[in-house]
């Protein structure tokens, strides 16, 4: 077999091998394998239905969300990859149901007080470091998970203030959640069903904050315990907005402590988030509470802001996303720049 021979056959060996690796790369994941996989997923994440019809309906709900999954993962790279967590035999509109909860000022009334400061103490502020990650620091308790509660807004609170208290007082307690959620009831703030990270702060401001080990989160709505709430492990002096729609004001403020954010976090791809710097589709339609606990950029330039969820550690990054920074929008990428807030001791 002479050299040009020898070329083609090798080019139409190749070219095989490329058709059919496409194909099955692009064949629908195998039935037997999807069932087996919905097992190990009931299993890991401790789910277990009330009977077949619903384990069926379940099922298929899984296996769409794993195709899209994966064919998001081997498409065109975005960046970031999602994963198969523990919503995913959830349609969109149950997960938008049970697992967010920030309420948009325009359906809550906000708390008046004086106590909030309509200043921004880190204006002039200009020592800000190349990247910032308050974990190191001590800063931050490990992540935690709401369940299927919508207290995002009582999380991204209490970890602000957990933030601004180790800051101050050389000690990082861990707060409650729960404390927020059944007796923080006032300026519109419902536990389960949504609140604010400012209310939650004039809480705290007029009662305290009880430990997480006194006051321990169920995840549930819950008769206030005054006992309970009578000692608080934690206190602070006021709280602040941030500047909308101005990222720099907001990296001069997570420069200096932990800060409650509010951004869109009913988008399917930050739903199954797992790594990389998230740059997917959102809307500036708050609905979800966070913190921000740090920034950076990654190997490949791209700047990020560091967000400690309140989803478990399995989801994103350990509990933790990375997410695109400075953006073209001044509201910032999923509205992070809009609503940004913290508290002062």
């Amino acid at each position: 077999m002479d050299t040009k021979q020898t070329k083609y056959t090798l080019l139409a060996f190749l070219l095989i091998l490329a058709i059919w690796a496409t194909q099955t790369l692009c064949r629908p994941l195998d039935e037997e394998y999807m069932l087996k996989m919905h097992e190990e997923w009931m299993a890991q994440y401790g789910r277990v239905y009330k009977d077949a019809d619903e384990k069926q309906n379940r099922y298929l709900v899984f296996k769409d969300n794993v195709q899209r999954i994966e064919a998001f993962n081997n498409g065109v790279d975005r960046g970031y990859k999602l994963g198969v967590n523990k919503f995913a035999d959830l349609t969109d509109e149950e997960f938008r149901t049970m697992h967010r909860g920030y309420k948009r000022p325009a359906s809550s009334k906000l708390m008046s007080s004086s106590s909030k400061s309509t200043s921004f103490r880190y204006r002039n502020f200009t020592a800000v470091p190349a990247t910032l990650d308050w974990r190191k620091s001590g800063v931050v308790t490990t992540v935690k998970d709401q369940g299927s509660c919508g207290s995002c807004w009582a999380f991204s609170a209490v970890a602000a203030t957990e933030g601004i208290t180790k800051l101050k007082t050389g000690k990082l307690i861990s707060l409650s959640e729960q404390e927020l959620v059944d007796c923080d009831t006032a300026g519109g703030n419902e536990g389960c069903e949504g609140g604010l990270m400012d209310n939650a702060f004039q809480y705290i401001l007029n009662q305290g904050l009880s430990s997480e080990a006194n006051y321990p989160y169920n995840g549930s709505d819950g008769i206030c315990n005054r006992k309970k709430a009578a000692t608080p492990a934690a206190k602070i002096t006021g709280y602040e907005d941030v500047p909308s729609n101005n990222e720099k004001a907001l990296l001069q403020a997570v420069a200096n402590q932990p800060v409650s954010v509010a951004i869109d976090g009913s988008a399917y791809d930050f739903r199954f988030y797992k790594t990389g710097v998230f740059n997917g589709d959102c809307s500036t339609y708050l609905d979800h509470a966070v913190t921000a606990i740090g920034y950076g950029t990654s190997k490949d330039g791209s700047k990020y802001w560091l967000l400690k969820n309140s989803w478990g550690t399995s989801w994103g990054e350990g509990g933790y996303m990375r997410m695109q920074r400075d953006i073209i929008a001044r509201e910032g990428l999923c509205g992070i720049a809009m609503k940004a807030s913290y508290p002062t001791a």
